[in-house]
């Protein structure tokens, strides 16, 4: 296992290309793509996020840096999310938030902004409810700010329309939500990230979901499942597990 584990970890190290039609770099990718897959534990991914980390400090400095480093904090936050271990997720998502922070001490950008997003917002999710009292709010400000820097930053798009989809009630407005996510697709599907065109996909199927439109919902759940068939959220609502759907009423 540690050979292996080695291996991996030369692999990602000296992989600076970046994938066709990502402009992240494929050691970032990689990482990426084992958490939304779903099929590595923790420990396991921490190899692809220790090299991740190891390539953007070679290659990087300044801003371009910290932003990187934010989001390898960050989506390894994301991999204790799914093992239900909040504790330890908190400490990736608030390393993420310092390292965009410290990107935007040194000069604004939407990405910046955007991650400082995108880090809060998944602590929300695993901190008090006093934290998300104090911070919840401030998604959608931080969000609007990377949009004025670049109004096609599609994650921060996302950001603003996943609120109006699962938000709890009555916060929540899911016509509201799946209009704005098809927006992102009609205008910039073009520049999504693999990661936000699952998202976007995910999001749009379970809007129309909440509105028991299954039929159409599995529609949006299909594709994003084309994109990582590993996903145990997405196969879960294909299942039935999440909802209980009756997909064979809606052949």
């Amino acid at each position: 296992m540690k050979k292996i584990s080695l291996l991996v970890f030369f692999i990602i190290l000296f992989s600076a290309a970046s994938l066709p039609g990502e402009e992240l770099p494929e050691y970032f990718t990689i990482l990426r793509d084992a958490i939304y897959s779903q099929n590595r534990s923790s420990k396991e991914i921490s190899v692809y996020y220790n090299a991740a980390k190891f390539q953007a400090s070679r290659e990087l400095t300044g801003v371009q840096r910290s932003i990187m480093l934010s989001r390898c904090e960050y989506m390894m936050g994301r991999s204790y999310v799914d093992e239900e271990n909040k504790k330890e997720a908190a400490v990736y998502f608030e390393r993420g938030l310092s390292l965009a922070q410290e990107s935007l001490d040194s000069m604004p950008t939407a990405e910046g902004w955007q991650l400082l997003a995108d880090n809060i917002s998944y602590l929300c999710s695993v901190k008090s409810m006093a934290f998300i009292l104090g911070n919840g709010l401030k998604v959608d400000r931080y969000s609007k700010n990377a949009l004025k820097l670049d109004k096609g930053n599609t994650a921060a798009q996302f950001l603003i329309a996943a609120r109006w989809v699962y938000a709890p009630a009555p916060f929540h407005n899911y016509k509201r939500g799946q209009q704005m996510m098809e927006a992102i697709l009609k205008d910039y599907e073009y520049r999504l990230h693999k990661d936000d065109r699952f998202n976007v996909y995910l999001a749009i199927g379970d809007a129309i979901n909440q509105q028991k439109k299954g039929g159409d919902a599995r529609y949006w759940f299909l594709k994003a499942q084309e994109i990582y068939p590993e996903n145990k959220r997405v196969k879960g609502m294909l299942l039935g597990r999440e909802q209980a759907i009756d997909w064979s009423s809606y052949d």
